[in-house]
């Protein structure tokens, strides 16, 4: 019989630091991956974790909760969003995103994140 399987991201299985404006806390669980991102206010994506991607723009797939702050999401195809508190948002791959207003935009993450922001 199967356990009930509990974590939390005050103790990650990992912590990936965004190149100095936030970072995302991923836990393994229930065989996938769960991040929790801090995007602090300055954040973009283009800045921040393309160094660490390596490509034009991001290419994971996001399914997000967003707890707090705004996010700007500007697909490769030249459509945009916007997101804040209490949204659910499925991002595909091909955008860039950068953090609107002066609070930090937390928000958890059970899409492709595997090997978002990670380091090799």
């Amino acid at each position: 019989m199967a356990a009930v399987e509990v974590k939390s991201f005050d103790s990650p299985d990992e912590t990936r630091p965004f190149q100095g404006k936030g970072e995302a806390k991923v836990v393994q669980i229930g065989g996938h991956t769960v991040g929790r991102g801090t995007f602090e206010p300055g954040w973009k994506w283009s800045e921040n974790v393309k160094p660490i991607a390596g490509t034009d723009s991001c290419q994971v797939s996001h399914l997000g909760y967003v707890l707090s702050g705004r996010m700007k999401v500007f697909m490769d195809d030249g459509s945009e969003g916007e997101v804040g508190p209490g949204d659910v948002v499925a991002i595909p791959p091909g955008h860039d995103a950068e953090v609107v207003g002066d609070e930090p935009c937390e928000m958890v993450d059970f899409g492709e994140f595997g090997e978002y922001a990670k380091s090799s």
